[in-house]
């Protein structure tokens, strides 16, 4: 067991990086000019070169992967001169990046042609200074120019006597933006250090952002789970139990026409018949604070949907394999054989029966983190699909990709589990 643990491990290793190759050039590369979708069809060349330039998108990909995978700090230091930390900003919470110069933490800006000092103070804030003329360096093209890190967590190139111009992203639309930096790069510690970069719909790191989405959509998942597979392998089991009688119609016809229904159906059906016709439950589930996560009166609804839909796949597949089993020569031997029903069916026919569930079970735990989109968005639910959702349709690639590549990792997971519970349900199985 413990070498097929290893080479499971191994083998999620290779396979969480070849998906994360494969969905960064999907994203990234292979998705066209993402400055497009979110600077809009009329914005000029100018303005989209601009933007790019400031998103990192102007360097060739095999780059942008290896700094999304591993960050950039390291390369970004051999420009700057100087070690780069990062440091909470008291007010925010959040992680700023700061070059550590003689015990100092400073950023730089340029206005009117000269480049200033802020020195970070105890508070959060900076103080600004002048910088000395020794900061310039010889760059390759014979100009003098300076690296260092500007207000956005980038290290940014200056040149002494050229000033850039820059155009801006606001809520109010783009801003142009003179003595601007020449070059950027988008400062970030990696998906492998916990930092997969900044999120352009919020302008926040994604990592401030991402937990609390992922908590939601787990305690929604988590209710869900615990509502629907206890009663789908008890609705499948007495199904498979009396093959063929009305109980069994019954149960089969039901399980048949809910997962036949679309989320959204049930989703607006509840939502018209519990929570506007008889006003018993909320019909959106609109958090005014963290805390009403544990509002469970907010959860029904979700819940309810959810319940629906998964639980006659795992009826059907219960049921499916439980008749195979019950058919069985040793089961019916046993029964032949004088011993109880009941006995026979809870000691000899569910645990082999529960094997074929199970594929469906782990498959399921991946649906109800991640591909639940379609409930939250009915909903109004603040979870993880409604983020992919929200990202992808802004074209914020590194929440998609962040978030993408948390629900790989759930998707090998839980196949490692699943195939751990193969053996501990069938003794039979042996792993070399």
């Amino acid at each position: 067991m413990a070498r097929f643990i290893l080479r499971s491990l191994l083998s999620t290793a290779v396979t969480m990086f070849l998906v994360s190759l494969a969905l960064f050039l999907l994203v990234e590369v292979g998705s066209g000019d993402i400055t497009v979708k979110i600077l809009g069809v009329f914005s000029t060349p100018e303005q989209r070169a601009s933007y790019r330039a400031q998103l990192g998108l102007d360097q060739p990909w095999y780059l942008r992967y290896l700094d999304w995978l591993v960050g950039n700090d390291w390369r970004a230091e051999r420009l700057v001169g100087h070690p780069l930390v990062t440091v909470r900003n008291p007010q925010s919470g959040e992680l700023e990046w700061w070059a550590q110069v003689a015990g100092e933490q400073l950023r730089w800006d340029m206005e009117e042609g000269q480049i200033y000092e802020l020195v970070r103070q105890e508070d959060g804030s900076a103080m600004r200074r002048p910088a000395p003329e020794t900061i310039w360096r010889e760059g390759p093209e014979g100009e003098a120019v300076f690296w260092g890190v500007d207000e956005q967590n980038r290290a940014a190139m200056w040149i002494q006597g050229k000033p850039g111009v820059a155009f801006i992203l606001t809520k109010a639309g783009m801003r142009q933006e003179t003595d601007a930096p020449h070059r950027y790069i988008p400062l970030r510690k990696g998906l492998l250090r916990g930092d997969p970069g900044m999120s352009l719909m919020t302008g926040r790191p994604v990592m401030a952002t991402l937990p609390t989405r992922i908590r939601n959509t787990f305690v929604l998942a988590g209710l869900a789970f615990m509502v629907v597979m206890p009663l789908a392998l008890l609705f499948g089991i007495v199904a498979g139990v009396n093959e063929g009688r009305p109980l069994d119609r019954t149960i089969s016809i039901t399980s048949l026409a809910l997962t036949a229904t679309p989320e959204f159906v049930t989703g607006v059906f509840l939502i018209l018949i519990l929570g506007i016709w008889l006003r018993v439950l909320p019909p959106t589930t609109v958090f005014l604070s963290d805390s009403d996560i544990w509002n469970l009166k907010l959860l029904v609804l979700p819940v309810l949907t959810l319940t629906a839909v998964e639980l006659g796949y795992v009826v059907r597949m219960t049921r499916a394999s439980m008749v195979e089993v019950m058919n069985s020569p040793y089961i019916r031997t046993a029964i032949l054989k004088g011993m109880p029903f009941r006995r026979v069916v809870f000691r000899h026919a569910v645990r082999n029966a529960l094997m074929a569930p199970i594929t469906v079970i782990m498959l399921h735990v991946n649906w109800l983190v991640g591909g639940i989109v379609v409930v939250e968005v009915v909903f109004g639910f603040p979870g993880l699909g409604s983020y992919i959702y929200d990202a992808a349709i802004f074209g914020d690639f590194n929440a998609v990709e962040a978030a993408a590549m948390l629900m790989v990792t759930i998707a090998v997971g839980t196949r490692l589990v699943g195939d751990v519970i193969y053996t501990l349900l069938n003794p039979r199985i042996r792993y070399s």
